[in-house]
């Protein structure tokens, strides 16, 4: 595998998705892997949690800032980029904040990576950013074209993107949330009854991320192909999982910003994606990328309108099946 006896740098390393990532990455046996976040007592945790491997360094700093970056980025080889603002409603509350970190802060990333000739950046967004309809979305989506339009720039380092749906049990997913409000109240809150959204368990997720950095040559978005179910059917099956079989349910309203279903691709996307595999699709890059469009020529098209997650719903069965897998119930 790609990352045998390589220095890799993972940004916002420390919640969910990056221990999941250090823990799959750690099997390959890197030299290194520096973790670099601005959450002190989460770096002192992971570090407790890992029984302070000594491949694990931890660096705090914040992507914002570019000279930390650069200390961090020396003899890189490999960086995952998952430090971002991702809470949609602190997103609509402090936008100049989202931008600083989610944009700027990604510009400073590909930067650096420049300078410090590193092989390859990995980008990781979120369906959100398809077609946005909140300021979190809106920058990832910036994001994206960013880190698409740095293979422009003549460099050696690669730039990829990989977008993926809701990964279930992450910080502040919706399964903790409902989980606690089942054992305390029997009741839950929803925004609204026909609410979908994509989902995917972490250990699947990551294991995705590293076939797309092994097959990606640098200017392609790889979207996850994703199982969609409705939330209220998710209640449902934690609900009967902790024995309550009168669960009630509190709608709340769509929040400012808010889809009641999610796009893993907009229409506009797919007349320029391709079905890779059983499961990726690879959207194309609209601007001039030598060599990539040559490269996927022998690929078929997506030939979708969108990619929805009203469509194909798991059944309350299928969601058990998923959660019980991923050791939520």
């Amino acid at each position: 595998m790609v990352f045998k006896d390589k220095v890799i740098l993972i940004t916002g390393g420390t919640g969910s998705w990056g221990n999941e990532l250090v823990r799959q990455l750690l099997t390959y046996k890197p030299k290194e892997i520096r973790i670099f976040s601005r959450n002190e007592s989460n770096q002192f945790l992971m570090k407790q949690e890992f029984y302070n491997n000594a491949t694990l360094s931890f660096i705090i700093g914040d992507i914002k800032e570019k000279e930390s970056l650069l200390d961090a980025c020396i003899d890189i080889d490999f960086i995952f980029h998952l430090a971002a603002l991702k809470h949609v409603p602190v997103c609509e509350d402090q936008p100049i904040e989202a931008l600083k970190t989610n944009v700027i802060g990604t510009q400073n990333i590909i930067d650096v990576a420049i300078k410090a000739d590193v092989k390859k950046v990995i980008y990781i967004s979120t369906d959100k950013a398809s077609n946005p309809s909140n300021f979190y979305g809106l920058t990832k989506a910036m994001g994206e074209k960013l880190i698409i339009h740095a293979n422009t720039l003549k460099a050696k380092t690669k730039f990829v993107c990989i977008r993926g749906g809701n990964v279930l049990g992450t910080n502040g997913s919706v399964i903790h949330v409902f989980k606690r409000q089942i054992k305390e109240k029997k009741k839950i809150g929803i925004t609204d009854i026909n609410m979908t959204r994509f989902f995917l368990t972490i250990e699947e997720a990551v294991k995705l991320v590293f076939k797309a950095i092994a097959d990606s040559r640098g200017g392609e978005t790889f979207v996850m192909k994703m199982p969609a179910f409705k939330i209220v059917d998710l209640a449902y099956v934690l609900a009967e999982a902790a024995g309550v079989s009168n669960l009630e349910i509190d709608i709340l309203g769509v929040r400012p910003g808010e889809k009641i279903h999610e796009l893993l691709l907009s229409s506009y996307e797919c007349d320029h994606t391709i079905s890779y595999d059983d499961e990726y699709f690879v959207i194309l890059p609209t601007i001039h990328i030598d060599g990539l469009l040559e490269h996927y020529s022998t690929y078929k098209p997506a030939k979708l309108i969108n990619y929805n997650s009203s469509n194909d719903l798991l059944s309350r069965g299928e969601i058990k099946k998923m959660l019980e897998k991923g050791s939520f119930i």
